[in-house]
């Protein structure tokens, strides 16, 4: 290989995981090429439909090319989650507030089943899979919805600003008639007064090996205001994003059967289990246990003692980070 070929073969990898590349290489595309519609479903299988009291969960991107965001304020709780070459994606689930738009959508991976059995028959907007991983979303306890799946609702639509795989975006009130309410939020989260202790932080960083989340206190705004890699992490119409409560979860993480087209593993998120965690609100970190006995539980947080621990009203971000 010359040395023109081979810095134009880097240049071209570079682009790619820059650009969120993961198990799809379009947002409703497959590693073989084809979109999850035309994939064998299980037999039995039938096209999604709300079930009352569902919530919503959105796989949402977060390529630098993707930012900012539609309608990731409005989440009630946001996840981060490692993926493929150190970088991150989210999964935003909105339970109280149903937001006109939001996006830009991607892909779904292995962990996010686990993820959502704490969840009565979730919804689950996503772009697409890896061939393998499709037959394991349709036999999940949960409402699949792709693009193709929703053809007739138009539930899906690419907007203008960003080039694809980075601009497709989902009408939530095409796919829930309404919102569920916080009752649909089985996630075993207290909210109230904030425990005793703590240490005053005025922000705190996580990273993975190509992306970092700064919390930073904002004690005028009684939120932590979110930037990804350095900057603000701000919406569409121009607000920054700020939880009430961060929780930064130190979880194992292992890697999985599948991965994306340019080789790289997906890291498989273990959110079943016990281990430490960090708890942020207001203006200071407790440091905590976690518990999740199974995966239809949802996730307890305590003291050193076994006491409860309380978030803040608003909306929670729960970072998944490499436990030590």
């Amino acid at each position: 290989m010359t040395a023109v070929a081979a810095a134009l073969l880097g240049a071209v990898l570079a682009i790619a995981l820059a650009a969120g590349c993961t198990t799809t290489r379009e947002p409703s595309k497959n590693d073989d090429g084809r979109s999850a519609s035309q994939l064998p479903r299980p037999s039995g299988s039938t096209s999604p439909t709300a079930v009352a009291g569902s919530l919503l969960a959105v796989k949402i991107d977060n390529a630098p090319a993707a930012r900012p965001q539609t309608g990731l304020d409005a989440a009630d709780v946001v996840y981060v989650e490692p993926v493929e070459g150190g970088l991150s994606r989210l999964m935003a689930l909105y339970a109280t507030t149903m937001p006109k738009a939001v996006g830009p959508v991607r892909s779904a991976r292995e962990s996010d089943l686990e993820l959502l059995r704490q969840f009565e028959r979730p919804m689950l907007a996503f772009s697409g899979a890896q061939g393998r991983l499709l037959p394991l979303i349709d036999r999940a306890p949960l409402d699949a919805v792709t693009p193709e799946d929703a053809a007739g609702a138009k539930a899906y639509y690419r907007g203008a600003g960003k080039a694809a795989p980075h601009n497709l975006y989902v009408r939530p009130g095409r796919l829930l008639p309404s919102a569920p309410g916080a009752a649909a939020l089985t996630t075993g989260f207290r909210y109230g007064a904030a425990p005793a202790g703590g240490t005053a932080t005025p922000s705190l960083t996580v990273r993975y090996p190509a992306a970092r989340f700064t919390f930073t206190w904002s004690a005028s705004r009684d939120r932590w205001l979110v930037s990804t890699d350095g900057a603000p992490a701000v919406t569409t119409d121009g607000r920054q994003v700020a939880p009430a409560t961060v929780v930064v979860q130190y979880v194992k993480m292992r890697a999985s059967g599948f991965h994306d087209f340019l080789g790289n593993n997906t890291p498989y998120t273990e959110t079943v289990g016990s281990g430490k965690a960090r708890v942020l609100r207001d203006g200071r970190v407790h440091d905590v246990n976690w518990e999740r006995a199974t995966a239809t539980d949802g996730t307890d947080f305590t003291t050193a003692d076994g006491t409860p621990v309380a978030f803040a009203e608003g909306q929670v971000w729960v970072v998944f980070a490499q436990a030590p």
